[in-house]
């Protein structure tokens, strides 16, 4: 038994990874990055005939189980490995299930496209090529959900829960802090959402997270 993680760190890839190594768990990662054909392999498309990375590989007595999306494979891994006693970031009660189902799709529908824009022509791409328009348009676009998601951690804080779901981080926080996070360099927008802006830094700033990005730079 154990997992295998296909894909790099530098990318969505990072989700199952983040929640493997929050959870303690031994596991393969190999190295698959997104360009230069790695993931159009047969042996690749075999395992996610999208070939997009990640795919995670369950190797269970029962037979190999294989999982593609990367919320997709960070949710299975805290349901199928996780203990579910409140003691890691496993959901363990139905609210807190519901939490990191919702937001962790949330996320990829409200904040995805436009956290990735950010990221792309603020920092990530050649300065040259940068289109600081279509940042600035995602930026605005960003608010509307940003102010939900704020609203939804004052509430929290005022329940005494200092997380999206529960007083501990939990999987609901690793998935939404995996996507906000690409909305970083936008500073003048984050600071508009102080709540936000401090439980993201508190999320990237866990040692899981800033371990994977240092393997990150490493490649």
């Amino acid at each position: 038994m154990g997992l295998t993680i296909y894909g790099i760190a530098a990318s969505r890839a990072v989700r199952p990874l983040w929640a493997a190594t929050e959870l303690g768990l031994a596991f393969e990662h190999v190295h698959t990055p997104y360009q230069g054909g790695a993931t159009r392999t047969p042996e690749f498309l075999a395992l996610n005939p999208n070939g997009h990375i990640p795919v995670l590989v369950d190797h269970r007595p029962e037979g190999d189980v294989a999982v593609w999306e990367s919320m997709a494979c960070t949710l299975y891994v805290v349901r199928q490995h996780g203990r579910g006693d409140g003691s890691d970031i496993a959901p363990a009660t139905p609210r807190e299930d519901a939490e990191a189902l919702r937001w962790s799709f949330w996320a990829v529908t409200e904040l995805e496209k436009d956290a990735l824009t950010v990221l792309m022509h603020r920092v990530a791409m050649p300065a040259d090529e940068r289109k600081p328009e279509l940042a600035e348009a995602a930026e605005r676009r960003l608010r509307v959900p940003l102010r939900v998601l704020e609203q939804h951690l004052v509430q929290q804080q005022a329940h005494g829960q200092a997380h999206v779901a529960a007083e501990r981080f939990t999987v609901a926080d690793l998935c939404l802090a995996s996507v906000l996070g690409w909305a970083r360099p936008a500073r003048a927008l984050m600071e508009e959402f102080p709540v936000t802006s401090g439980w993201l830094a508190r999320c990237l700033d866990r040692p899981a997270h800033q371990a994977l990005r240092a393997l990150a730079r490493k490649h």
